[in-house]
């Protein structure tokens, strides 16, 4: 099949200006799990041209309710690599870069952020998501956008987006916001995240389903998506 005809809805909406910045853009997604894979396939099938997925994790099977490369036969497979193959069959053409390990403060220069248009953050682990997001928003030309809390959640039209100051009632922005006052202070360069105003429901553990979390993962996507289109020549090209 044609790379045009995969992509011929996605020019007739954007426009062909938009969808050649689309297929010359890189884009890095941190965190595979029930945000982040879905972010990463609509970004593919949309049209971006190169993703970095970034993930240590392998399947399990509580993953199987909302994981988008997660089925009763994938448990045990790493996810970076599943998915990698999940998108090469959507797109052949695409450009993938798999990290089946963790973003850490100790590895963050090896990822190469320097080099992308936009980084996305779906990481669950409170370290490394402040770490990513300083490091992140330290690269001028780099847009970055982070996902909030998904998990206890079962109200879709909830989500919201807005600047990393305006989010309320979020748990993780909460703690987010005490670990940068510990390491530093809050980044003078704000974010676009996305948070549901929903209050999380009351329960042992972080129960989730899919409706909500891939909503995340597709408004992530949007705003990647939204940046890029606006943009001048991607970074990666200048």
């Amino acid at each position: 099949m044609p790379a045009d005809d995969i992509f011929a809805r996605s020019g007739q909406l954007l426009g062909e200006t938009a969808l050649g910045r689309l297929k010359r853009s890189r884009v890095a997604v941190f965190g595979l799990g029930g945000v982040g894979g879905w972010c990463a396939e609509a970004l593919v099938r949309t049209g971006v041209g190169h993703l970095m997925l970034v993930d240590s994790d392998c399947v399990e099977a509580t993953n199987v309710n909302r994981q988008v490369m997660a089925t009763s036969l994938t448990v045990g497979e790493a996810k970076a690599s599943l998915l990698a193959k999940r998108l090469a069959e959507i797109n052949p053409a695409i450009s993938l870069d798999v990290r089946n390990e963790r973003y850490t403060p100790e590895n963050a220069a090896a990822f190469g952020l320097e080099s992308y248009d936009v980084a996305i953050d779906a990481i669950d682990s409170l370290e490394s998501k402040v770490h990513l997001a300083r490091h992140a928003l330290a690269i001028p030309a780099l847009a970055f956008f982070s996902s909030m809390g998904a998990a206890c959640r079962r109200d879709v039209f909830a989500m919201r987006k807005s600047v990393f100051r305006k989010v309320e009632g979020d748990g993780l922005a909460r703690a987010m916001r005490r670990r940068f006052r510990e390491s530093g202070g809050i980044p003078e360069r704000d974010f676009m995240c996305v948070w549901s105003t929903e209050r999380p429901a009351a329960m042992q553990g972080k129960g989730s389903i899919m409706p909500v979390t891939a909503a995340f993962g597709m408004a992530l996507a949007a705003l990647a998506i939204e940046s890029i289109c606006a943009a001048p020549e991607p970074l990666s090209h200048i």
